[in-house]
């Protein structure tokens, strides 16, 4: 009950407007998924880079 009462706006919105954060997770995972493959990177700026670069 009280899940329902902290997430109700969210919850609301959801069935008004039929949006979600997928988008945002979807993101997250792409994200986490490009770090998971340039472990160890030295140069955080051109980690930065191509990863605006390729999600932006």
């Amino acid at each position: 009950m009280n899940t329902i009462k902290i997430n109700y706006d969210s919850i609301l919105n959801y069935f008004d407007n039929r949006s979600t954060n997928a988008s945002a997770e979807s993101f997250n995972a792409k994200i986490k998924a490009f770090r998971s493959q340039f472990r160890g990177v030295r140069n955080v700026e051109f980690f930065l880079f191509r990863l605006t670069n390729i999600y932006a």
